[in-house]
């Protein structure tokens, strides 16, 4: 396990790494989940093994420290991630990141180009204020100090044993003011952002479980590569692991 401090007291982004060769190979998170739990399955199979392998947690999220005065903005999530690929002396890196995680991976590609060659992203948030049903709304419903008294254990109850076990690893605060921060999207907004990266190869995973993507269209003709994966919701990585790969690799 490696960590590095983001920010001036001392609170610590942590991440596991495996492989070692080529450049570096970064996997992210969403809201309330962990970096290994969701991608170490395919990070191991023998299409990606081998690459430098990194399983960041973001802040308040799995190992990472949890601060209470920290914002959780998409802004400081991306700062944070920024500090773990300078700490392991990653430039030009390929992020592979998963619904909010795909939000921050753009943000950081924003911020700070050099650290990103190449985009994969999984049902990333691309606009502020989602529908009532995206997975942040619930969260982001309750006033903070009601989420974190009793709201936090309603949800649990609420969203299933597959997201429940990572989200009761997440600190409730840092998750309720993640959650206010994801809807609240990033300036400019994410999907703008993202058509503009035209330096940066783009490719963009939903899962036809889900629906169509909005604006799929418009991104295809700023050069980013809608994939729609058959029989997946919105987690791909375990929906439909051969295609996801497959995306990953470039070989769909």
């Amino acid at each position: 396990m490696q960590q590095t401090e983001f920010d001036d007291r001392g609170s610590r982004v942590r991440w596991t790494e495996a492989g070692g060769g080529g450049p570096a190979r970064v996997y992210v998170h969403g809201l309330g989940a962990a970096s290994t739990v969701y991608h170490a399955h395919v990070a191991a199979r023998p299409e990606l093994a081998g690459r430098r392998s990194m399983f960041v947690d973001l802040p308040g999220h799995g190992i990472s420290d949890r601060p209470a005065d920290f914002g959780y903005t998409l802004e400081e999530h991306a700062d944070a991630l920024a500090a773990a690929l300078d700490a392991a002396e990653v430039s030009g890196a390929e992020l592979v990141a998963h619904s909010m995680g795909g939000s921050v991976a753009v943000v950081l590609a924003h911020r700070r180009p050099d650290l990103v060659a190449r985009l994969v992203l999984t049902e990333a948030n691309l606009d502020a204020s989602p529908p009532p049903a995206a997975g942040s709304s619930g969260i982001a419903a309750y006033p903070e100090d009601e989420f974190v008294a009793g709201g936090y254990a309603r949800v649990l109850d609420e969203v299933g044993p597959l997201w429940a076990a990572t989200m009761r690893l997440a600190d409730p605060r840092a998750l309720h003011r993640s959650a206010v921060g994801l809807r609240r999207g990033s300036d400019p907004v994410m999907r703008e952002i993202l058509t503009g990266l035209h330096s940066v190869e783009r490719v963009y995973l939903q899962g036809e479980l889900t629906g169509p993507l909005d604006g799929a269209d418009a991104l295809e003709a700023a050069g980013v590569r809608v994939v729609t994966v058959p029989g997946a919701g919105h987690n791909v990585m375990f929906d439909n692991p051969d295609a996801f790969v497959r995306a990953i690799t470039g070989g769909e």
